[in-house]
Formats: structure tokens, sequence, C-alpha cells
């Protein structure tokens, strides 16, 4: 089963994972919600839209802006609407 580890904590864990350009997507009910603080920062993928992202923060080690999500995405990327994909400071383990 797939897992997201930050500073040695699994901070999400699915089976049901979506890749895409292969970036593994977890589903909202994987993540360990008390990890991740909403920022404001945004992004914009042509393909994609518009990307929120989320600062990750696990016994004192933070990561701003480590993880994003795509709220509304465009139609060609509709399976990863409300996904979360990570930066490399998270390690995906399979």
């Amino acid at each position: 089963m797939p897992k997201a580890v930050f500073n040695g904590t699994v901070i999400a864990e699915s089976d049901s994972v979506e890749e895409v350009e292969g970036t593994v997507y977890f589903p909202p009910d994987s993540l360990k919600s008390d990890f991740y603080r909403p920022t404001e920062h945004t992004t914009v993928c042509p393909w994609k839209g518009t990307a929120n992202y989320y600062t990750l923060e696990v016994e004192g080690e933070v990561a701003e802006n480590a993880a994003w999500i795509y709220r509304a995405p465009k139609s060609a990327a509709a399976k990863i609407a409300d996904h979360v994909a990570f930066y490399p400071v998270v390690t995906i383990e399979r």
C-alpha cells in the first residue's frame, strides 16, 4: 500500500492512489489531517487547473507548501480532484 512519509511519520496511506505524470496523488480520506495546514499559495497548471497548497508539520519539522491539491481541476484531470500530492521532501513508499 503506498504511503507518504515525512520526518519518519506516515502522513497519508492508501491503496487507491492516482498517478499522473509520475506523481502519486493520495485520496482525501487517506490523509492524516493533523499534519496539514492550508496556505494561501497557489499555482496554475495549463491542463490540470489551479492547485492549492498545504504546509506540513511533523514533530517540529516544517515543510512550507510541500503538498498540493486540485479542488476543482479541469476535466482532463478530473480523477485527481481533491487528491493530494507531495514535493520530494516527502518520501513515497510503495
